[in-house]
């Protein structure tokens, strides 16, 4: 019996989900409750289209001639809640020669269990990693969870030298704070596989889908940031990074 994925959506042609232009599939069901969430119809895992690999396939040979300088971006919800059906996917691709990212938080990555993540590894050619808050007590009133699995994943994907590319979104009043933007470069200063830092200005477009779906926005009071704003936390990070690589 083959395994099934429980999928959210499919984007055929998506252009911010990785290198080049990408077949995504975003998985449904999540652990996380980020505040700043802009799909909140993907976190029940009881909402769900299934679908198996095959199945899967068939809708990427309708687009494959576009996405061929790209490749396949598993996202969410969270794929890790779902490392069978991943893994599986990764593989086909892998043995079709296809680029595999997947685009996950980290938050169900246990260091004393790492068996199967390592199979999905074995296939995946970039982790696109999301680091919602350095600081742990703000993670845990941002998204509801402790970041520990998030940064123990991280320096786990460091040791085996995985590509990486470190998404950080930085929220008014939230993240968008000097101390924790450098704790944040001292802390990317420890990996040795980073390929890529997108920091992505917060934005409220999330809106009409909360009020739609009868769930109170969090963030409703909190303007989105400006693009000169993103610009100044990201060279925020970048110094610290650099200081912290020199300092060692």
């Amino acid at each position: 019996m083959e395994i099934k994925g429980n999928i959210h959506s499919i984007e055929s042609c998506g252009t911010v989900d990785g290198p080049g232009v990408r077949f995504v599939i975003f998985t449904q069901g999540c652990p996380l409750r980020c505040q700043y969430c802009h799909n909140p119809d993907s976190w029940s895992f009881k909402e769900n289209k299934l679908m198996s690999v095959s199945e899967i396939f068939e809708k990427y040979e309708g687009v494959k001639e576009f996405v061929q300088n790209g490749g396949i971006t598993v996202s969410g919800g969270e794929p890790l809640m779902q490392l069978p059906f991943v893994t599986e996917l990764f593989k086909v691709a892998n043995q079709r020669k296809i680029h595999t990212a997947l685009d996950t938080s980290g938050i169900v990555f246990d260091k004393n269990n790492t068996e199967k993540i390592d199979e999905l590894l074995k296939y995946t050619s970039l982790v696109m990693l999301d680091i919602k808050h350095i600081n742990d007590d703000e993670h845990k009133k941002l998204t509801g969870k402790s970041n520990k699995n998030v940064l123990d994943f991280a320096l786990y994907l460091s040791e085996k030298n995985i590509p990486v590319w470190i998404r950080h979104v930085v929220v008014p009043k939230l993240t968008f704070n000097k101390v924790y933007l450098e704790e944040l470069g001292k802390f990317l200063a420890k990996l040795r596989n980073i390929c890529a830092l997108d920091v992505l200005p917060y934005h409220n477009m999330a809106v009409s889908k909360y009020e739609q779906l009868k769930i109170d926005y969090p963030l409703k009071d909190i303007e989105p940031l400006s693009k000169e704003q993103a610009i100044e936390a990201r060279n925020i990070i970048l110094k610290s990074f650099r200081e912290a690589k020199v300092s060692k």
